[in-house]
């Protein structure tokens, strides 16, 4: 059983709970959103593997997921992208933290905290199948063409947050 982080609108946890449920009650936790970027500034985006409880099939950042109770956001960070992709990396900043919340499929919804790092990769990577069923890095003119023309192929908080990236990865 998975838990996650329930939080207040500061950030202060508040108590923890089984994470479908407080997907199913829609209840404010903690999350995280890595983006990564090769030496041309081009993100490195995974397609969301079909098979994933909500959103399969999109295109998302890098990774993204929940801190464990007791985990701090970078130690979680650092774990989900060696689980999701095979990717070792230390050079995660932190770039803003903020909340959201949406409606998805299946009942469920996100309302998270969600903080945003940034950090730059270039080397092998190693699909976990279950997570992802791609991986590309894309240019902010491609990105922004794919999410002029088909909006749908993209995440939620990835096109919540796509737009405050510009300052960092240009």
């Amino acid at each position: 059983m998975q838990e996650v982080i329930l939080v207040n609108e500061k950030d202060e946890a508040i108590g923890v709970m089984e994470k479908m449920q407080a997907h199913r009650e829609g209840k404010l936790h903690r999350a995280f959103s890595v983006f990564l970027t090769d030496h041309e500034n081009k993100l490195l985006l995974q397609k969301r593997a079909a098979g994933k409880y909500h959103s399969p099939g999109l295109w998302t950042n890098a990774c993204c997921s929940h801190p464990m109770p007791d985990e701090d956001i970078a130690t979680a960070a650092k774990r989900r992208l060696k689980e999701e992709l095979g990717i070792e990396t230390g050079n995660l900043q932190k770039l803003f933290a903020f909340e959201y919340k949406a409606h998805l499929e299946n009942d469920l919804t996100e309302h998270e905290l969600d903080h945003v790092l940034l950090g730059q990769y270039e080397g092998a990577i190693a699909i976990n199948e279950e997570e992802a069923s791609e991986t590309r890095y894309f240019s902010a003119k491609e990105i922004e063409q794919m999410l002029s023309e088909n909006p749908n192929q993209f995440t939620v908080w990835f096109k919540l947050i796509y737009p405050k990236l510009e300052n960092y990865i240009r």
